[in-house]
């Protein structure tokens, strides 16, 4: 494998932690290449059909790394996406777990038009925090960071952090 330049971040949480606008901010930030999972299924059709209960695509893991290998190897990526016990653990150089309380997360995923098993799996997911024991079992400790996504001064705070993060990684020899 090539050694990276430049770091891989996976940032993971339950939907409606703020991901895809933290990835957002964070790839502005520091130039890395926002890797939108949910959007990179859809377009190459990455998935195995629709599930008719939680009201979105099965996505198709072996096609999803498949797709994303070589990006990765090069490095330099920030991967959005509600799952991560699926990608190769090589790929990544710091897992970010977004955590949201339930409250503020009841009311971003109903302004989304969640409901019934789709609205209460979501909630139980985050009070169970099973993304972040997801993340501890899937990737090195060391790597994995679970920080607070209630507001906007929870977002600037984090895209600093891990625009410092990025700023002082090397690559590990």
């Amino acid at each position: 494998m090539v050694q990276r330049k430049r770091p891989n971040i996976l940032v993971t949480g339950t939907p409606g932690t703020g991901k895809t606008t933290m990835a957002t901010a964070l790839a502005e930030a520091t130039q890395l290449r926002h890797l939108n999972v949910g959007e990179l299924v859809r377009q190459k059709n990455l998935h195995d059909g629709w599930d008719e209960d939680f009201e979105c695509h099965i996505i198709n893991e072996d096609l999803v790394c498949d797709e994303l290998e070589d990006m990765m190897e090069g490095g330099g990526n920030i991967v959005d996406h509600h799952g991560c016990d699926f990608f190769p653990e090589c790929w990544f150089d710091r897992v970010v777990v977004l955590q949201t309380d339930n409250t503020v997360l009841y009311d971003r995923l109903n302004k989304r038009g969640y409901k019934g098993s789709k609205l209460t799996n979501n909630i139980e997911c985050e009070i169970f925090q099973t993304l972040l024991e997801e993340a501890k079992e899937s990737y090195p400790e060391d790597i994995v960071v679970a920080l607070r996504s209630d507001c906007v001064d929870d977002l600037s705070r984090n895209v600093a952090t891990l625009t410092d993060w990025v700023m002082s990684w090397t690559p590990s020899a």
